[in-house]
């Protein structure tokens, strides 16, 4: 018999922000009650603010940033940008004073105080670091870049991106080829691969050139300059935090909470709670138990209390890691799916925390500065394996304890299975200095304090068994009430916002009786909401 709505219930297995979107749109467009189950203590997923001492730390960066009206509302609605919407209208500036009284009126959420709860618009910044100097990113072939590369190695690159504008490498089969056919092949090989191969632990010949295609597919060097030439002829009207017709990579400004991106995932779960939902960290759900093409319960171990508790459920969202997920089924699924499965590849990552009394670099400018201006910098040397650097006072000043300090973020990916995923917090510590003092960014000796943060599963690789990845989805997309949601949940490398559109999408069907979850999937291709809709309303 079907149950009445209000009886009705959902179990989502992660709270990161598909997870944590999906509880607060069914709360909001239905009766049916979300119980979100998260495995670690912390709220957020990889879009957590990690603490220390003070300081925080926000893990792989996180620009709230989306061509998605919807994605950019909802996250405004949470958390009201400063002051003013910028080239707000009336309407926009009367709702924002409702929702400031609003949200005096109510919870702010823990560890903030009304005047916390906001966003800040910063601008974009970030370059990558190659030959012990500053390159922009994304890469114009600039008469500062030209002067920096040397006539020799400029010459090389304009000839094989010549080449590569009338040779094009088809079909588009590895990462490689996507690379050389936007660039050419000399441009990729100064400015691409090294960065990309310490991502991904494997040559750009052996990645899915899919992987450029949901990230960057729009950039190009013929894109990028005609962005400066846009630039320039509309100098003095500066774009609006919305820039709906510029490419993700070349935006230049970006909405960030105040105290970091866990800020907006901690309100929501309180929101999410406090509309009567289920919100509980510690638990790791270890079998899902079926009947048929549904999904009837879920079993799972609690981590400080060893609690085994089974959770029954109508619908069941799913953002756990796909080789988990199949683990976890009760059911006899497929040898090839099953086979499929276990051969899903993903990254690690690790960030050390440095906090130092200042920077040995300076910027490229007369008068020098003790902080770059950088959001990250994205490390192409080949002698370090450090990957990107994030300088979290750029982020927001509220970020670091004491203004005076210079708190980074330095990033180094990799697999549990390696050598660095084992050392020891004092020894991944050692390296990072020495790594960064070599390559001229800070002196050793300026080193205050310094903390690791390991971070597992955190890229989907579109690698080892991904090629055959549609096999474990035509199996999963048959239970009727499980959704496949955010970046593990589809083993597909999406943004924060991406990962959004992905619940919202499923909770869409949900309150339209659709059972078809192509829609779903769909999304996950940047492009396919972001560049094939210009113009449009997402």
């Amino acid at each position: 018999m079907k149950l009445p709505e209000h009886e009705r219930q959902a179990l989502i297995i992660g709270a990161g922000p598909a997870g944590l979107t999906a509880a607060f749109e069914l709360l909001k467009r239905s009766a049916i009650k979300p119980v979100v189950l998260e495995k670690s203590p912390d709220i957020g997923g990889i879009s957590r603010t990690v603490r220390y001492k003070g300081n925080r730390m926000d893990i792989g960066g996180h620009r709230f940033f989306s061509k998605s009206d919807r994605v950019m509302n909802w996250w405004m609605a949470v958390m009201p940008v400063e002051g003013r919407p910028e080239g707000g209208s009336a309407t926009q500036t009367i709702t924002y004073q409702r929702e400031q009284r609003e949200i005096a009126a109510g919870s702010t959420g823990p560890d903030a105080t009304v005047e916390d709860r906001v966003m800040l618009i910063r601008k974009r910044k970030s370059r990558i670091y190659f030959l012990r100097q500053f390159f922009d990113y994304p890469i114009t072939l600039s008469a500062d870049t030209l002067r920096k590369l040397g006539l020799t190695r400029t010459f090389r690159i304009g000839f094989s991106y010549a080449i590569s504008l009338v040779n094009q490498i088809k079909p588009e089969k590895t990462l490689e080829q996507f690379f050389v056919n936007r660039f050419g092949r000399e441009l990729y090989l100064t400015f691409f691969k090294s960065y990309t191969e310490k991502v991904w632990g494997e040559p750009c010949d052996k990645v899915s050139a899919e992987w450029g295609a949901q990230r960057i597919k729009g950039l190009s060097v013929t894109r990028a300059v005609a962005h400066i030439v846009r630039k320039l002829v509309t100098r003095g009207n500066a774009a609006g935090i919305g820039q709906k017709n510029v490419e993700t990579s070349l935006i230049e400004k970006f909405m960030y909470p105040k105290l970091g991106p866990g800020q907006l995932w901690e309100y929501v779960a309180a929101d999410v709670q406090t509309a009567g939902g289920v919100v509980e960290t510690g638990w790791a759900v270890q079998k899902l138990f079926t009947a048929g093409w549904r999904i009837t319960a879920a079993e799972a171990l609690h981590s400080g209390t060893g609690e085994l508790r089974t959770f029954t459920a109508d619908y069941f969202f799913s953002t756990m890691p796909v080789k988990e997920l199949i683990r976890a089924l009760q059911t006899d699924v497929p040898a090839n799916v099953r086979e499929v499965s276990e051969g899903l590849i993903y990254r690690d990552f690790i960030t050390v925390g440095l906090l130092l009394r200042g920077l040995k670099i300076k910027e490229d400018s007369p008068r020098g500065s003790r902080l770059l201006s950088d959001n990250w910098i994205y490390i192409q040397e080949p002698d370090v394996m450090l990957g990107r650097i994030q300088i979290f006072n750029n982020w927001s000043p509220w970020l670091v304890a004491d203004p005076a300090n210079v708190w980074l973020g330095l990033e180094y990916f990799c697999y549990e299975t390696d050598p660095i995923w084992q050392l020891s917090d004092a020894d991944m510590v050692s390296l990072a200095k020495e790594e960064v003092a070599k390559i001229g960014i800070i002196d050793s000796d300026d080193v205050l304090d310094a903390c690791v943060i390991r971070v597992p599963k955190t890229y989907p690789a579109y690698f080892g068994a991904y090629e055959r990845f549609e096999e474990v989805k035509e199996y999963i997309n048959q239970f009727e009430n499980l959704f496949l949601i955010g970046r593990n949940g589809m083993h597909k490398y999406n943004n924060q916002d991406h990962s959004m559109l992905t619940a919202m999408t499923a909770v869409d069907n949900i309150v339209e009786g659709r059972t078809d979850k192509a829609n779903i999937w769909a999304l996950n291709t940047e492009m396919d909401y972001h560049e094939s809709n210009e113009g449009k309303q997402s």
